[in-house]
Order: structure tokens, then C-alpha cells, then sequence
């Protein structure tokens, strides 16, 4: 079932007696598994009603024995099990999810992976629960993502500003809804999110950052690069140099990409490569700068240097500032 699906159920009151979140992305997991926590029952019902387990901790006769169990004083009880790919043969929860308990709310938080669909234990829950599979994130995707986020809590944001944080965080959506939160208490109900405030709240600079790097890099602007590189250097910790490579991998790569596409308008462009049309007009520009030979070589370096970020063919006492000039020097001029 789809995510948004089940939260609106469970806002409506609409409730299954088991609960598979499994899947590669944690965020969509403690998402649902945090409301069922926090609202199913009230705090004086949670006292007796609510159980929460650990998978490394426990066993599924525990946990059986527990659904099964009548709620006190109340319609219902929840029982929520973490870490649930840490139980020891968990299949042998079978026997109870083929007949679950109609006042029982047995969560199952399977994370990083997903359990067997041949087994019994998921024939069982799919016939009478619920199953949310989640799967990663591509880093294309997180602007709109960011964007459908903050839309729902009434606010919006600039691309650059959503760029800067899916640069800075990646596809780690955990991360990225946690500076949102920060975000959305610091501005204004229905006001619009900038780089600016991005800067102040969160401490990514609106003006040295990995999204501004691209758009140097990609006007080949050299100046405006040395700054940005002098800048992220002087602050390796919170700028390490293998998120620059990362990052840069994928700026070069789309280029590269838009080289061989049939259709290189700006629409076929985003229904291929994905990401904001506003970040799509710069990759477009940027293949005007680089042809398909100087990218291979860049992505060539862009791999050299990420081996000698992380110890090989360099000496020990280079510093990852250097390692960083130096790379960035062969793209723009080699």
C-alpha cells in the first residue's frame, strides 16, 4: 500500500491488525511507525496497551504471545516491534498473522531490506494486514520530494534553496526532514524558503556551497570556483572532499548524458535525466561548455582523485584542500 494511503487511514481512525513497513528507505518506516506510536492511543491507554520490542531482543512466540493478549480498558493495544530483520526466525510469527487478533496494532519495522513474499508469513500479512515497501531515493528526485514535503505544512522553497540541501545532505531524507523541521519553526508559516535562510539556519552557505560549485564549474566561471574551493578546503569537516567527488560524479555524468539524448529539449531532458527544470536549464548550458570526450576525461579524474581521498597512490601527508584544487585544476584546464 502506498505510504500516503496509509497515513491517511490512520488518521481517519482506519486500522489493520498488522503492519509489514519494510524496504530500503527508513524515513517512509519510522514515518508510519511514529504515528502509530504517538496517536493511537492516548498516553493514559499507552500505559498498559502500548509494548514496543526489539527484534535483537526478542522472539516471535514473545511477540505472539503478547498480540494476543486483550487490551485493558480500551478497544485496543499496540504492539510495535523495531529492528523486526534482527529476529530469529521470524517466520515462525506465521501462525499468529494468519489469524491475527482484530483489537491487536502488531507494527513490524523491517528495515534495509524486505522479507521473502513466499513465505507464509507474508502471504498472511498481505491477505490481512497491511505492507508498505519502500525503496531509496534517487538524488534526482529529493527537490520534488522537498518540495511535496514543505507544501504539505504550507510553505515552499526556491530550487536553489532545495538544491543546496539535496548537495549538502544527499538522498538521506532523515537528514533532510530534520533541517526542514528546523526550517519551518525559524520562517513564517506560507512564506518561501531561500538560500539566505538555509544559510542562517542550518549553516550551509548560500554562496560556497556544492550547488554553486556546479553552476561555476558549469560556466566555467574560474574565478567564482577558486573562491568556492578555497572556501570548502578551509572547512574539511563539514565539506569532505568525497561528497565534492560524489557530487561532482553526478553533475558531469548528467551532462554527459545529455550528450546522447534523442530529444534535447528541456522536457526530454528532465524525463530522462529527472530534477528541477531550473537545474536541468543549467546542465543544458553546461554541455555547451563540455563536450562528450572532456567529460569522459573529467569523470576519469573525478575517479582518481576519489582513490586519493581515501589514502592511494598519494602521500600520507597530502591535504584533502590540496587533493581538491588539484582535481578541480585538471577539470577546468587539462
Amino acid at each position: 500500500m502506498d505510504f500516503e494511503i496509509i497515513l491517511q487511514n490512520l488518521k481517519k481512525k482506519v486500522y489493520h491488525p498488522i503492519y509489514l513497513l519494510q524496504g530500503e528507505e527508513p524515513f517512509f518506516i519510522d514515518e508510519v511507525s511514529n504515528f502509530i506510536e504517538k496517536n493511537v492511543l492516548t498516553e493514559t491507554e499507552k500505559s498498559f496497551n502500548q509494548t514496543i520490542f526489539y527484534g535483537k531482543d526478542t522472539d516471535p512466540q514473545t511477540i505472539a504471545e503478547a498480540a494476543l493478549r486483550y487490551p485493558m480498558m480500551t478497544d485496543r493495544q499496540v504492539i510495535i516491534v523495531k529492528e523486526a530483520q534482527s529476529i530469529k526466525n521470524i517466520e515462525n510469527l506465521a501462525f499468529y498473522a494468519a489469524k491475527p487478533m482484530p483489537s491487536t496494532l502488531l507494527v513490524l519495522n523491517y528495515k534495509y531490506k524486505n522479507l521473502d513474499s513466499r513465505t507464509k508469513l507474508y502471504k498472511s500479512i498481505k491477505e490481512k494486514g497491511v505492507i508498505l515497501t519502500t525503496k531509496k531515493m534517487y538524488e534526482n528526485q529529493v527537490p520534488a520530494w522537498i518540495d511535496k514535503y514543505l507544501k504539505q505544512h504550507g510553505y515552499s522553497i526556491k530550487p536553489q534553496a532545495s538544491q543546496i540541501l539535496t548537495d549538502s545532505l544527499g538522498a538521506n531524507l532523515s537528514k533532510i526532514a530534520n533541517e526542514l523541521n528546523k526550517l519551518m519553526i525559524a520562517v513564517k508559516a506560507n512564506q518561501q524558503i531561500t538560500p539566505e535562510h538555509i544559510e542562517k539556519n542550518i549553516g550551509f552557505s548560500k554562496e560556497f556551497n556544492l550547488f554553486e560549485l556546479q553552476d561555476a564549474l558549469g560556466t566555467k566561471n574560474i574565478y567564482k570556483v577558486n573562491l568556492i574551493i578555497n572556501y570548502l578546503g578551509a572547512n574539511p569537516q563539514q565539506n569532505p572532499i568525497q561528497v565534492t567527488i560524489a557530487v561532482l560524479f553526478g553533475f558531469f555524468s548528467k551532462i554527459f548524458a545529455y550528450h546522447f539524448l534523442p530529444d534535447k529539449s528541456e522536457k526530454g531532458a528532465i524525463s530522462t535525466i529527472g530534477g528541477h527544470p531550473f537545474y536541468i536549464r543549467k546542465i543544458i548550458a553546461a554541455a555547451k561548455k563540455y563536450n562528450p570526450t572532456k567529460l569522459y576525461e573529467i569523470m576519469g579524474i573525478l575517479r582518481e582523485y576519489d582513490l586519493k581521498s581515501k589514502g592511494m597512490n598519494v602521500s600520507p601527508l597530502t591535504e584533502p584542500a590540496e587533493l581538491q584544487k588539484e582535481m578541480i585544476y585538471k577539470i577546468l584546464h587539462e
